[in-house]
């Protein structure tokens, strides 16, 4: 089978979310918050990069680490993790990397001569006198950072927190803080010092009536791209799952809601907005947009393990219309493929984009979920976290949880397998849609081992999504399927 790009693009063992894409020469790179498969909190790991020519997105290559979190003075023991980042070129043809340590409200900067190599501290975001900036009891609360160089050089800071009823006071070093919304800063050429007083443009739920975010308010994740003259903002709302944009002729005012780009439950694109209607299983989101050879995707995140802290990056190609809208795109397993996938050939399950139990999907939350979702399919991986030997599948797949894909071409398939362990015995019907009826049955036995299990089909020409449902007794965990033409 040729090469394909699938979601995820990174290989399964990578736990890469808030993803910042960027085109720098001839390579895509991707910066992002750095998870612990089945960590016990956010962002356990030091910064990696990952790159991939623009001619192929196919074709990732792992950079390595760029930046520790012991590399940050006051975090010499690694006790603080560092949350999700930034980068950008500067005036000076140099790379700036900035983040935010836990939950400390401090927004640090990382410099390096090349987009990929070891980046080293920098400085903090700082006034002129050299005192951080918002470091007081009562101060606004940074998170999230977003940095952008407009072509004018001017250098912009996004940064903000807004939760509807804040944070513990134990999580900003006892620092009462306020937490109103995303602001703007404006930053001196050299890239760390505030240059003006910092400017509210998007206020928190309850306090945004008559400013048309109602229901999509901002809550994190700040990033900014600029499309031709007009700016896009995209931010999480306070809905968690969905990834929205907002735009404005100028960097520091005037932004008007846009819409959702992409929800990671597929919520509000197919007409619902309530969590048992997701059609996978959601949680925070964050992410951005990048043009790579005339062709603009968004890049978001997933979640494993039936929590918040082993979350993967995903990308899904995106239009912007001549009159700078984005609808909102759905989720599908092929991604940076942009296009179907071939209906031929063996693809592992953890490409999956819809994933449900027979009572549906919901919302992950940070801890417990093994006892929440007992009863529900997740994707997991064997081992401990690692950077090699990929393993991921499906696991827990009970009586009536399903397992969808996007999409693939298909062309004169005639046989169809499914590799899984069972603890029990039953059916994996395959159907082209979720309400559809099947159009392939293969029976499935209780087995120890992975195992192959398969069926003649004549499955219908053309593009079409995979439904794979389990009807039976026991468990079953799912490996990968194959198509035989």
């Amino acid at each position: 089978m040729e090469k394909q790009s699938v979601n995820p693009f990174l290989p399964s063992y990578e736990y890469i979310p808030d993803s910042e894409p960027y085109v720098f020469g001839d390579r895509l790179y991707i910066y992002g918050s750095h998870d612990r498969f089945n960590g016990k909190l956010f962002c356990m790991n030091d910064y990696v990069c990952w790159s991939a020519p623009i001619d192929d997105l196919t074709d990732w290559t792992y950079e390595g680490v760029i930046y520790r979190k012991v590399q940050d003075p006051k975090n010499r023991l690694g006790l603080y993790h560092m949350f999700a980042p930034d980068v950008t070129k500067g005036i000076d043809g140099r790379y700036y990397l900035y983040y935010t340590l836990g939950f400390r409200s401090i927004i640090g900067v990382a410099v390096c001569d090349t987009p990929n190599g070891t980046y080293e501290f920098y400085g903090y975001i700082s006034f002129p006198n050299g005192e951080r900036l918002w470091n007081k009891k009562g101060d606004p609360y940074l998170f999230d950072p977003a940095i952008f160089v407009d072509e004018d050089e001017k250098v912009y800071l996004y940064s903000g927190f807004a939760p509807k009823h804040g944070i513990p006071r134990m999580l900003t070093d006892f620092k009462k803080k306020t937490f109103k919304g995303g602001y703007v800063i404006e930053l001196k050429s050299d890239m760390k010092t505030v240059k003006s007083e910092p400017k509210l443009l998007f206020p928190k739920v309850g306090e945004a009536e008559g400013t048309g975010f109602e229901g999509h308010e901002f809550f994190e994740a700040s990033s900014m791209r600029k499309i031709h003259d007009t700016y896009y903002f995209i931010y999480s709302s306070i809905n968690g799952h969905e990834l929205c944009y907002a735009t404005s002729k100028s960097p520091v005012g005037g932004f008007k809601f846009g819409g959702t780009i992409v929800s990671n439950g597929d919520l509000v694109i197919n007409g619902f907005s309530e969590d048992e209607k997701a059609y996978n299983y959601i949680g925070n989101n964050h992410g951005s947009i990048v043009c790579v050879k005339g062709q603009w995707y968004v890049f978001y995140h997933r979640h494993t393990h039936r929590h918040h802290f082993s979350r993967q990056a995903v990308a899904e190609p995106i239009q912007i219309k001549e009159d700078g809208s984005i609808p909102q795109v759905e989720m599908t397993s092929s991604g940076l493929n942009n296009g179907p996938l071939l209906g031929s050939g063996e693809y592992e399950a953890r490409i999956v984009c819809h994933l449900m139990s027979k009572e549906g999907a919901g919302r992950y939350g940070t801890y417990f979920g093994n006892i929440a979702f007992r009863g529900h399919p997740y994707l997991t991986q064997t081992g401990k976290d690692r950077e090699d030997t990929p393993t991921q599948y499906i696991a827990n797949m009970q009586d009536g949880a399903v397992a969808g894909y996007k999409y693939f071409i298909l062309k004169g398939v005639k046989g169809m397998a499914v590799n899984v362990k069972a603890t029990g015995g039953g059916t994996m019907f395959v159907s082209t849609s979720l309400y559809s009826e099947p159009i392939a049955s293969i029976p499935i036995k209780k087995t120890k081992e992975d195992a192959y299990f398969q069926t003649k089909v004549n499955l219908p020409n053309g593009k079409h999504a995979l439904y794979f449902t389990y009807k039976g007794s026991g468990k079953v965990d799912f490996n990968s399927f194959a198509l035989h033409t």
